[in-house]
């Protein structure tokens, strides 16, 4: 029982000094530009779409994204790391290869894909 108290206040402790570090934005729901673009970019650096050398820029609390990439997945996570940045509306520009959008395209389409199912071997 006295684990749990010990346990119990750190927490509270913990999120306390969390909470007093937070700007009067963070606490109001809004957020400045420059906090919103420093939030991505911190995301980004730490994110394995970092490496692919997008481009954001905020204005207004609407995030636009510009730049390429050959994985159709890190366009959708770009956009989804603005969103939890605060961001209000995401303007995504990034574009997707030809090829891997052909490959997207092609399973979205409903194009048969063939499964051998090999029964279990003895």
């Amino acid at each position: 029982m006295r684990t749990f108290f010990i346990t119990l206040s750190l927490a509270v402790w913990s999120w306390a000094a969390q909470a007093s570090t937070l700007t009067k934005s963070h606490s109001q729901g809004k957020f400045s530009d420059a906090e919103i673009e420093a939030t991505i970019k911190a995301k980004l650096a730490k994110s394995k779409i970092g490496k692919e050398g997008f481009q954001v820029h905020i204005k207004d609390g609407v995030a636009t994204w510009t730049g390429t990439t050959k994985v159709m997945q890190h366009k959708g996570a770009a956009t989804r790391m603005a969103k939890t940045a605060g961001a209000i509306k995401v303007v995504n520009n990034i574009n997707v290869s030809e090829q891997e959008a052909a490959k997207t395209m092609g399973n979205i389409t409903g194009t048969p894909r063939r499964v051998e199912v090999k029964p279990p071997s003895n």
